[in-house]
């Protein structure tokens, strides 16, 4: 498994910023398909193909933000339009959906990968609460908050792919002292945390800069970084079970963002349906 031959924070992103990003295999044989199918192969089907793979969508981001023109004043953070600036056959081309994970991790750690899939589902199902709360908040900026949400445990991800030996010891720690926080746990075995390494990739790659308050305790307060934080705090604990201990509170915090009662928070997340 490559790794850095220093274990520092700034090894690791300077390792990450190089590496070649590997994608899930469901991504890879859906743009395979695609890329065969000529008369249904357009932004948009490209593009609904790609965000629903984290990884693919970090690895297309850092390929715009490294070939973007001088004259481009802002970013393009939707899939779509970065696919009707670069070309279609420059996206497939130029950033191929592969290596594929399970070629990173190699065949002998079915548990990293496991842990890696739940992650990325996870993803998504931030990405999509937090894109519906800040349309019903009438937040123009709705497709940044939604990319911010499904790439904000990007670090743990590639983390997996990369050092999954390590991402285990931090599970088999937190298992064997459950009151020991995950941050400290990082820190113990990596020398930093992932939201450090978060923080650092997100400056480096130039991510949505919302990416990089979300680690800023100073903008905790901001409406875009509560519903970011919110949706992911969400995902995370209803992959538990909607039983999960955690879940009350969260939708107290949601009903105040969304200035809904709690058991209206409820019904909008599917949490009455279980």
């Amino acid at each position: 498994m490559p790794q850095p031959v220093s274990r520092k924070l700034s090894d690791w992103v300077n390792f990450l910023t190089r590496a070649d990003i590997p994608v899930l295999k469901q991504t890879a044989r859906n743009l395979e398909m695609l890329a065969q199918d000529e008369q249904n192969l357009n932004a948009r089907s490209y593009a609904n193909v790609v965000k629903n793979d984290p990884l693919m969508t970090v690895k297309l981001m850092r390929y715009m933000q490294d070939h973007k023109h001088r004259c481009q004043e802002h970013d393009v953070m939707e899939v779509e339009q970065i696919a009707m600036m670069l070309g279609l056959e420059t996206m497939l081309n130029k950033i191929p959906a592969k290596p594929l994970v399970e070629e990173t991790l190699g065949r002998n750690n079915m548990s990293a990968l496991i842990h890696l899939l739940k992650a990325a589902h996870r993803s998504n199902i931030a990405a999509s609460y937090a894109y519906d709360w800040a349309i019903r908040l009438h937040d123009l900026h709705f497709s940044d908050i939604r990319l911010a949400a499904q790439l904000h445990d990007i670090a743990e991800m590639l983390m997996w792919c990369f050092a999954p030996d390590e991402m285990l010891m931090i599970k088999q720690l937190q298992k064997q002292n459950k009151a020991l926080r995950s941050a400290a746990a990082q820190e113990k075995i990596l020398g930093f945390t992932l939201n450090q390494l978060q923080h650092e990739l997100a400056v480096k790659w130039k991510l949505p800069e919302l990416l990089t308050t979300l680690t800023d305790d100073e903008h905790a307060k901001l409406q875009r970084v509560r519903n970011v934080i919110l949706a992911v705090n969400l995902a995370r604990h209803s992959a538990n079970g909607w039983d999960d201990a955690a879940l009350p509170d969260d939708y107290e915090d949601i009903s105040k963002l969304l200035h809904l009662q709690a058991c209206d928070v409820m019904t909008i997340v599917g949490a009455n349906k279980q």
